[in-house]
This record gives C-alpha cells, structure tokens and sequence, in this order.
C-alpha cells in the first residue's frame, strides 16, 4: 500500500501566509474622499487665475481652427500650440505674460478680501440650502 506524502509547512510559512491574508496591500486602500461638507465650504473661494500659456491657447486654438479647419481633436491643436509656444521669443510671449499678471494680482485681490471674509466668520453663518 502506497502513502502520499504530505507537505508538511514551517510556522513560518503559516504566518506569512496568514499575514497576507489578513492584510491588504497598501496599494489596494482606496484614497479617502473629502465630506460633502468639505466640497462645499469653500465654494466661495475664488479660482486661480490661467497662466500665459492658457491665455496663448486660446488666441492660438481660434486662428489654428481657421487655418486648418479639418482638424477637431483637442490633442492635435494642443500639440501645435505647445510647439508653436516653445518657438516663441520672449518679447512675442510677453503679451501673454502681461495679461496673465493682471489676472493674478486680480486673484490676490480676491483672495485677500476672501480670507478677510472667512476670518470674520461670515460664511458660517449661510445656511447650507444647496443641492
């Protein structure tokens, strides 16, 4: 009479198999997402401005779309525009450049009379009536 023979495992082997069940990957935990709440108490907030480039883009999207009126996907017009900015000297950027400062010191502006409001406590006294 023939007897299998078993495989017999180390108590090694058994706790790291059991910690391997036991515990997840770190990979694997999801990232936690902010409270409804959090989403909506900054709703105030004002948004950061464009950067020269966005400001480029959308003068260069317009005459490219003209020039080329066959091309509709977003990612080829991308690609020539950021080819097109990397060519550009400093003094043909500097428009850009000037309109998108303008918008910044616009944001600090509104973001400085923002922290004022909040510190003063005026957007906790609103009533949370959104959908």
């Amino acid at each position: 009479m023939k007897t299998r023979a078993k495989k017999v495992k180390t108590t090694a082997d058994a706790e790291t198999a059991m910690k391997s069940k036991r515990q997840p990957s770190k990979k694997s935990k999801p990232k936690p997402k902010p409270s409804s709440s959090a989403k909506h108490q900054h709703r105030h907030k004002p948004k950061k401005p464009p950067t020269a480039f966005f400001f480029f883009l959308e003068d260069f999207r317009k005459t490219y779309q003209q020039e080329n009126p066959t091309v509709k996907a977003m990612r080829d017009i991308g690609k020539a525009c950021g080819e097109k900015w990397k060519t550009m000297s400093f003094e043909e950027k500097v428009a850009y450049y000037d309109i998108a400062t303008e918008k910044r010191a616009e944001f600090e502006k509104a973001m400085a009379a923002y922290i004022k409001r909040e510190e003063s406590g005026e957007f906790s006294d609103e009533s949370d009536d959104f959908e």
